[in-house]
């Protein structure tokens, strides 16, 4: 027989999947907007590619990009074809900007958003990066409510540990600047945007959806992982 304290447990859970669910019904798709998921680095701390980590029961490339399916008109990783093949992901290659001596190379993050901004048909565009654990679809829904009314080129995030560059939105016009800047030898992600007017974001601004700070955590090292795992395991 159920006790009153089992009925009350069942109604506040119940109630915070009401909550979730009416925010993702209030959630719009951006036909203007298309995804890319960086995801060609080389994990050499990790000891494996980040897109290819399991959590949540699914690989975290496939996590984010079904989180990010309702809300644009496209998503597509960049990277290695061969490595994402048979996952039914759109998958296109980094492009090589730069001497082919560089291009022997792991391309960079900044050749990367080249390469989105080169192949995208819309507007705007959501660059992320592969290893984002406690990405949530309000936040991105978030992000591309204030992108999408910007005049800004960039809107970028900034958080207690810098400027958030890999996950951001840019405009496709942004592509040549930057093409150009990886030919004078530039690979600083941030360095590259400087010339850009960018619409700077503040962990204040989401709070209300992101109360512990988490939502663009990324993972560099297995630690890292195992308390993304843990994180989620507790939820």
């Amino acid at each position: 027989m159920r006790t009153t304290f089992s009925r009350q447990l069942e109604c506040t859970n119940l109630g915070r999947v009401n909550v979730v669910k009416r925010a993702r019904e209030d959630m719009k798709r951006y036909d203007q907007v298309s995804a890319f998921i960086l995801s060609g680095g080389a994990s050499s701390r990790m000891g494996k590619a980040k897109g290819l980590l399991e959590f949540g029961g699914q690989l975290l490339i496939l996590r984010i990009a079904r989180m990010l399916e309702p809300l644009v008109s496209a998503v597509t990783a960049v990277g290695s074809a061969e490595r994402y093949a048979g996952l039914g992901l759109h998958v296109i290659e980094d492009q090589q900007f730069g001497s082919s001596e560089e291009g022997s190379r792991t391309a960079g993050p900044l050749a990367g958003i080249a390469s989105a901004l080169t192949a995208t048909r819309t507007d705007w565009n959501l660059i992320l990066a592969c290893d984002l654990p406690y990405l949530t679809a309000e936040w991105v829904d978030w992000l591309l409510a204030r992108a999408t009314v910007s005049t800004q080129q960039i809107i970028m995030p900034h958080t207690a540990g810098g400027l958030e560059p890999l996950a951001a939105v840019y405009r496709r016009e942004c592509a040549e600047p930057i093409i150009a800047a990886l030919y004078r030898g530039v690979r600083k992600v941030t360095d590259a945007t400087e010339q850009f007017g960018i619409e700077f974001v503040a962990e204040r601004d989401w709070r209300h959806i992101d109360p512990d700070g988490r939502v663009l955590r990324n993972m560099n090292a297995p630690e890292d992982y195992e308390e993304a795992r843990r994180w989620l395991e507790a939820r």
